[in-house]
């Protein structure tokens, strides 16, 4: 087996996110009983070792300081292309961040070697490494193998269970990178993000919540409920820590000039144009089940629906579980039986 490492990265609080464990367990499974080995870049790694115990890492390479604790492309590549060559690995998996997708080609075309990204699972196929990887938003799958060393994997999160720490942290060694002030005329200022309780978009959340164009049709009275329908869809990401998504024909109700849900963008869309998010249960609510929004759905655990019509599409073989209720009176049952706001 050729020499691995994983190739990490701390998140702002200083410890692995979820992608980076699961990266882990891919290189793990991989290396067999061959030794392998992980470099970590972060501000510091005092937190993230602890999260590695157990693994089974012949060594731990970091490269900690100042200057990587925020992503920048200049101190994250060479940190990533000073571990590499210190590790001497033929073959690199890494966690497909947006802080590594940014600088994986650039490290790759350093290292003379080749990269595949977005790649679903990778193994030992008995002649070599083999990826697997899908195109043509998820319609097409292939299993690809490469000759070209060292050959760089970006793994898409989801495909692998998190690496669980048992046992003592290991030691580390530091690797020296060498860093100039061209390095550095990139600097953060500050990070922009949602105030508390507006963040929707939760990767690591069990449960994803999709909503539909049905949300801001006329309900049985014939009105309009943009207003119940805001308090009713937040109220139930909230009891139920879900992350939000949305069918292409309600973030494009927008740009029709009819009224819209005011939180929603088209960061939350699912589907053949939007997202192919990996939650271990799904839940749609007022999608009809259009076929390019349960495109997004393939890589969902167990797929449940909320809809009115019985032979709605979800009911076609599309949805585990078909819910033959309105979607108002539903979700505001569940709200209240796990003590959100009805």
């Amino acid at each position: 087996m050729d020499p691995i490492l994983v190739l990490l990265h701390t998140s702002a609080d200083g410890i692995l996110p979820r992608a980076a464990l699961e990266a882990v367990t891919a290189g793990r499974t991989l290396a067999g009983a061959s030794p392998f080995c992980i470099g970590v870049v972060g501000a510091s790694a005092d937190k993230a070792l602890p999260q590695l115990a157990g693994c089974g890492a012949a060594k731990v390479l970091v490269a900690t300081g100042a200057d990587f604790a925020q992503p920048r492309y200049a101190t994250d590549a060479a940190a990533a292309e000073a571990i590499a060559k210190a590790a001497g690995a033929k073959i690199l998996l890494a966690p497909h961040t947006s802080r590594w997708a940014r600088i994986l080609p650039g490290v790759t075309h350093r290292l003379g070697g080749a990269v595949d990204t977005h790649v679903t699972a990778v193994a030992d196929s008995g002649q070599g490494v083999a990826v697997t990887r899908w195109y043509y938003r998820q319609r097409i799958e292939a299993n690809l193998r490469r000759a070209h060393r060292p050959w760089v994997i970006a793994i898409e999160s989801g495909c692998h269970e998190p690496w669980k720490a048992t046992g003592a942290a290991p030691s580390a060694e530091n690797v020296p990178v060498v860093l100039g002030d061209a390095h550095r005329r990139t600097t953060v200022e500050g990070i922009r993000g949602p105030q508390g309780g507006e963040q929707t978009i939760r990767p690591e959340a069990e449960l994803l919540f999709v909503t539909g164009a049905g949300w801001t049709k006329p309900q049985a009275d014939g009105k309009v409920h943009l207003a119940e329908a805001e308090k009713l869809i937040r109220g139930f990401l909230t009891v139920a820590k879900a992350s939000l998504g949305s069918s292409k024909s309600l973030v494009d109700l927008g740009g029709e000039g009819q009224a819209v849900l005011p939180f929603l963008t088209h960061l939350h869309q699912v589907g053949q144009t939007g997202s192919t998010p990996r939650h271990a249960k799904g839940l749609s609510a007022c999608c009809f089940g259009e076929e390019p929004h349960t495109v997004g759905w393939r890589f969902v655990g167990e797929r449940r629906a909320i809809d009115l019509n019985p032979a709605c599409g979800w009911a076609r073989g599309k949805a585990d579980v078909l819910y033959v209720a309105d979607a108002f009176q539903l979700v505001a049952k569940v709200n209240a039986l796990l003590g959100g706001a009805a």
